[in-house]
């Protein structure tokens, strides 16, 4: 398969305060705005055959400004659902739960329409965008595949991509408007380079 190139989306109000944020619709920060731009130069360097974007505000933001164009939406590249846990901060749940951790224990129930996602729903996602992409690059004259989501979801795909569980995204540290590309050596999935920010 081509190359998977991941871009988190740039900086917004609750990513700099560290609150999670999941179907909240917050927008870019100016500092975000200006994330996403500086992406420009280094997205330009590869040939895109297929660009699939969550359909948060965030995410979408951040394509356009990253001058992406022709960029389908993937309701499956939304934020793990963060159940009771949305709009707080790791900090305040361990004011009651001092040992919790998302990738081993989850989240808290939310509301119905959100009631929270495990690591193991979240790979089920990750592993039908990973199944959409190589059906897309199959059918194309070749390039790579950009997707342009969010931190924790983006870290459960890489997992999965390497052929790890749901919960090694744990391994894989994500900051805002940041570029990541997944490769093959010896056609075997490999990270080539990671957490990237622009240079400028």
């Amino acid at each position: 398969m081509s190359d998977l190139i991941l871009v988190r989306h740039g900086e917004t109000e609750w990513s700099l305060s560290g609150r999670h944020t999941s179907w909240t619709d917050l927008p870019l920060t100016a500092n975000g705005e200006a994330q996403a731009r500086a992406l420009a130069p280094l997205l330009g360097e590869h040939k895109i055959a297929v660009a699939l974007v969550s359909p948060m505000t965030r995410a979408q933001d951040t394509a356009k400004l990253a001058g992406l164009d022709n960029v389908c939406v993937d309701p499956d590249l939304h934020e793990w659902d963060y159940g009771a846990y949305e709009g707080i901060t790791t900090r305040e749940i361990h004011r009651t739960r001092p040992a919790w951790n998302l990738w081993t224990d989850g989240v808290a129930p939310g509301p119905e329409e959100h009631p929270g996602e495990t690591p193991e729903e979240v790979g089920i996602r990750a592993d039908r965008v990973i199944a959409r992409i190589e059906a897309a690059l199959g059918n194309s004259t070749g390039g790579d595949a950009v997707l342009v989501a969010h931190a924790h979801f983006l870290r459960v795909l890489t997992a999965r991509r390497l052929g790890l569980p749901p919960a090694d995204g744990a391994l894989f540290q994500l900051a805002t408007g940041t570029i990541s590309r997944l490769s093959t050596e010896h056609d075997r999935p490999v990270v080539a380079t990671w957490n990237e920010h622009p240079r400028g």
